[in-house]
């Protein structure tokens, strides 16, 4: 079900933008805020939004919470600072005990840290809760669910325990993974299943059918108009049987245009075939040994024959998830930015505001839990950017901490406003970059 249904809208993309922005925001200042009020730090001025103030109300410690028009970020400003990048101190404004720029060296640094530490916390959070309402795949093979397939595939029955396949013994659900994988394509395979106590054979469709399990925002099947549940029945007129067919027939054709005949499994076109054409997009991607490697996709993720048994996942192991999925994500990030520095990858990698906008849009139109999913994204991403050592981010403030606790005084007041300007050169700078590559280099 669609979230919207205006997707593809101006309107609607920046409604998704501006929602994501804002949820990532809020948890990254009211970091800098709580951390800072624990550090007997007072703020001044809780702000979700730039300009002029739409609403506001202040509260019994003297903090005006607001609302402000331009809705592309926010900020805390504390006591004695003399602005909101706490940028500087208030030269009206004795550096007290409760300033940001009185306060002992301890308390400045962890509420620093605090705004990036409060995004990964959120990112943490989403993955385990998706895991824990979700559930996962038992590690035994059962059938969970037959799919939803035209009339030419053949399903297993709920409950189904899966003992061999083509005469492979299996052991477990990785085991079915494997083996599958390596099976040549073909309309029917031979199961033997465990069914009412009972070990038969039967036949039925391989395990990993051509059938579309997800479809990634700003890609060429996004585009083209594919959808979750979409069986993709042949690639330029040849009849496919299996996932690996699709990929073969992407790598193939190394970005010329390729057609396909879907079977559409819901929505206004339920039940009917359906001919598309769409040209695979070049794309790096990271690889488990560290890397990345180039390939031509067109932006779908195979699903199975059936939908696999879950299980309850339990608090420890739903949070193990969260911290590796954020762990994840910062690693190939840190490992995509150096593959772009030293050109080993193309900088198209890298979104700035217009593809952020778009993607967030393309995320929401798929539905509540893809757009949850991304917020959870790019709060890991808004975090890890917050720590960059450049001036004006977290990063750059925190490197000036380390200045001082190392000399064991604050650097110059002449320093202080040339390393600002660089870091505010550098911040335009990237911005400027960025937009440049979303609209013309890669649009």
């Amino acid at each position: 079900m669609d979230f919207l249904p205006q997707f593809g809208s101006f309107a609607f993309t920046m409604l998704a933008f501006i929602a994501a922005i804002s949820i990532i925001v809020a948890i990254h200042e009211y970091g800098h805020y709580i951390v800072g009020r624990w550090s007997g730090i007072r703020a001044d001025v809780f702000s979700i939004g730039f300009g002029p103030v739409l609403l506001s109300r202040k509260d019994r410690r003297g903090t005006q919470w607001q609302i402000a028009a331009l809705p592309f970020g926010g900020y805390v400003k504390f006591a004695g600072d003399a602005n909101a990048a706490s940028v500087g101190a208030d030269a009206a404004v004795t550096p007290a005990r409760n300033t940001m720029h009185g306060a002992p060296l301890w308390a400045r640094a962890a509420t620093v840290v605090a705004g990036p530490l409060f995004n990964f916390i959120l990112s943490i959070a989403i993955f385990a809760g998706v895991v824990l309402v979700s559930g996962q795949a038992t590690d035994e093979p059962r059938v969970g669910a037959p799919r939803d397939l035209p009339p030419v595939y053949q399903s297993l029955e709920a409950g189904d325990l899966i003992l061999a396949l083509e005469g492979q013994e299996i052991e477990s659900f990785a085991a079915l993974l494997q083996i599958a994988s390596d099976l040549p394509p073909r309309p029917r395979v031979s199961y033997e299943v465990l069914r009412d106590d009972r070990a038969i054979l039967v036949e039925a469709s391989a395990p990993l059918p051509p059938v579309v399990d997800g479809v990634q925002p700003q890609s060429a099947a996004m585009e083209a108009g594919l959808r979750e549940g979409d069986v993709i029945l042949a690639v330029n007129g040849a009849d496919i049987w299996s996932f690996s067919q699709l990929r073969a027939a992407v790598d193939q054709a190394e970005g010329a245009p390729i057609d396909l005949t879907l079977w559409r499994a819901n929505g206004t076109q339920e039940g009917q075939e359906i001919a598309v054409t769409l040209s695979p997009r070049r794309t790096d991607l990271p690889v488990a040994s560290g890397g990345f490697e180039t390939r031509y996709l067109i932006g779908v993720t195979g699903g199975m024959l059936f939908v696999p048994q879950t299980e309850a996942v339990g608090p420890l192991a739903a949070l193990s998830y969260g911290v590796s999925q954020t762990g994840f994500i910062i690693t190939s990030s840190l490992s995509g930015l150096w593959h772009m520095i030293t050109g080993a990858i193309s900088t198209c990698n890298l979104q700035g505001p217009v593809g952020i906008a778009e993607t967030s849009g393309a995320a929401a139109a798929q539905g509540i839990a893809s757009f949850i999913w991304l917020i959870a994204v790019l709060s890991t991403a808004v975090g890890l950017m917050n720590l960059f050592p450049i001036p004006i981010l977290d990063g750059g403030h925190l490197m000036l901490y380390a200045f001082e606790a190392v000399a064991g005084r604050k650097p110059p007041e002449m320093f202080m406003r040339v390393f600002m300007t660089v870091g505010l050169t550098l911040i335009m700078g990237l911005m400027v970059f960025a937009v440049f590559n979303d609209v013309l280099l890669c649009p």
